[in-house]
């Protein structure tokens, strides 16, 4: 089996946590069991000596090295100058998810993990071949990593019950019709049986 770690995109407390500004997010990732799958997917990680990296968004209070408007959702996010500032409660990994043992890859501008970050040399200096990525959203922040990975050579699963999207319909298509040519689909309970 190639060496495999887990990427867990922007599973943040000013994301989806008790402090999250995505409320109809949060209530799709609990209707869809997303927090307890990806503490599944996490826990299986863990017993089998795979590495963890959460990717992580932050933005800094004058926004040097971010690009804050490149795009309407940005700026618009942006408005807020409180919004996703590093080094407060908002960026930290949600408690239930995080261990000690776990890697931080955190960007401070962009939609997806790879782009201006090392998350592509940590990786390769731990000999990753495959990537198991779980989290928020499929709207962007999935199918950027997912499109980046495969990019840079590295083959890619997708946990379908861990990740979510908005709404939901489009969520959906868009495991069925984007991701579903980049990447591997499986559920939690089979990802690490190698099922699709």
């Amino acid at each position: 089996m190639d060496r495999t770690a887990v990427l867990v995109m922007e599973m943040q407390r000013g994301v989806v946590g008790d402090i999250a500004r995505f409320p109809d997010l949060v209530a799709t990732c609990e209707k869809r069991d997303v927090f307890r799958n990806a503490a599944h997917v996490l826990r299986g990680a863990r017993n089998s000596g795979i590495p963890v990296v959460h990717c992580t968004a932050a933005f800094r209070a004058d926004r040097a090295g971010s690009h804050a408007r490149t795009t309407p959702f940005l700026a618009h996010l942006l408005k807020d100058p409180a919004h996703m500032l590093d080094g407060t409660p908002a960026v930290e990994v949600l408690p239930e998810l995080w261990d000690p043992g776990d890697l931080e890859s955190r960007r401070f501008h962009g939609f997806s993990p790879f782009t201006g970050t090392s998350l592509d040399m940590t990786l390769r200096s731990l000999g990753v071949e495959r990537v198991v990525a779980l989290g928020v959203s499929l709207n962007l922040g999935i199918q950027g990593l997912a499109i980046e990975a495969a990019a840079l050579g590295y083959r890619v699963t997708v946990v379908t019950d861990a990740v979510a999207g908005i709404p939901e319909e489009y969520a959906q298509a868009v495991l069925d019709h984007t991701i579903g040519l980049l990447a591997t689909r499986v559920t939690a309970a089979r990802v690490w049986e190698g099922g699709r």
